[in-house]
């Protein structure tokens, strides 16, 4: 019996890497050996909105569709980015979450301040966040100032009418500012929300 209710992308045609095909209710099971993002290992999101915002950075499915899914057996996770497990199936469809750019960049700012430190770029991120300044210019300022993580996000903002590339690099932050956590692990989930509840 399957326990844990979890969420998963897939194509429009059900599909996922390597065009492993889905169909609802069909427990999929797997080995459990090597690396999460090998074939050992079914993937999955805690939350549907996290699903939408760390895609660019893990499938990249362009127009993907949300699932609700129950797993069970080994899991394995990725500082709460990702799970994976080795009995997966799909419950039913549910309505994609609708996440604007600004929300991606957005998330990808909340996630970095929480490991930023240097003065210059948290003031940009504040000033970002509260709309009092945008420019490109702030921003380009602003990423020569920190490390990775932030680079990544004020790289995001200043080019946010690339709608793909601020995607993408918001959940890189996210990932990157991850890595730099070693006591304290984020709470993506609660950073996604924010990112989206909040007034922008």
């Amino acid at each position: 019996m399957l326990v844990h209710t979890l969420y998963k992308l897939t194509d429009q045609n059900m599909q996922t890497h390597n065009r492993c095909q889905w169909t609802l209710g069909e427990v999929k099971e797997v080995s459990g050996r090597g690396n999460l993002c090998g074939p050992g290992w079914l993937h999955y999101y805690y939350d549907p909105i996290l699903a939408v915002m760390l895609n660019p950075i893990h499938a990249d499915i362009s127009d993907p569709r949300l699932f609700e899914a129950e797993a069970d057996g080994e899991r394995k996770d990725d500082h709460g980015l990702k799970g994976g497990c080795t009995r997966l199936a799909l419950l039913r469809e549910l309505n994609m979450p609708e996440v604007t750019t600004a929300q991606h960049v957005k998330f990808g700012i909340l996630c970095a301040m929480q490991v930023a430190i240097n003065p210059k770029w948290r003031t940009w991120a504040e000033d970002w966040l509260s709309g009092k300044d945008r420019t490109k210019q702030a921003a380009a300022l602003a990423a020569q100032a920190e490390r990775a993580a932030a680079r990544a996000a004020a790289l995001a903002a200043a080019r946010a009418e690339w709608a793909e590339w601020a995607e993408w690099a918001a959940a890189w932050a996210a990932a990157a500012a991850l890595e730099a956590v070693e006591v304290k692990p984020l709470d993506l989930i609660a950073l996604a929300q924010q990112a989206v509840n909040e007034d922008e």
